[in-house]
């Protein structure tokens, strides 16, 4: 018996495609690893840090598409981590989506208006963090 190769069938690049790496940034620990597994769950390839210099150490070792980052974390908080990757990496200025629920604190407030960054409030909708990563890497 013989079976014919299809066309494109066991070419390079015949049935790939690309799969945007995300880095997500809380210090909540189960919020962390659920939103992981959502994201995931959305062909999305996630890595995960728990506060801004674990994250920080991960930027200058990876490219990420997008950061989802929460601003309230010990040792390094989520204004000051995106200050120094930008520093670091550029590009990533724009690749940013905070979560906080802290939206009405007035430093934070401050931060986020003057960055002009996106920026989710706790509680939020999956399906509103899942849109908002999308129309980020669109």
């Amino acid at each position: 018996m013989r079976f014919d190769r299809q066309p494109g069938e066991n070419e390079p690049g015949a049935h790939t495609f690309e799969l945007k790496a995300i880095l997500l940034v809380d210090d909540d620990k189960q919020l962390a690893t659920a939103l992981q597994w959502i994201l995931a769950d959305e062909n999305f390839l996630v890595d995960v840090a728990f506060d801004g210099e674990e994250a920080l150490i991960k930027v200058k070792a990876h490219q990420y598409d997008a950061i989802i980052c929460d601003l309230k974390m010990p040792r390094l908080r989520g204004d000051e981590f995106y200050l120094r990757a930008r520093n670091m990496r550029p590009a990533l200025s724009d690749s940013f989506i905070f979560i906080t629920g802290y939206a009405t604190d007035p430093q934070i407030r401050t931060f986020l208006i003057e960055q002009e960054v996106k920026f989710l409030v706790k509680p939020f909708p999956i399906k509103g963090l899942i849109r908002c990563v999308k129309e980020l890497l669109s």
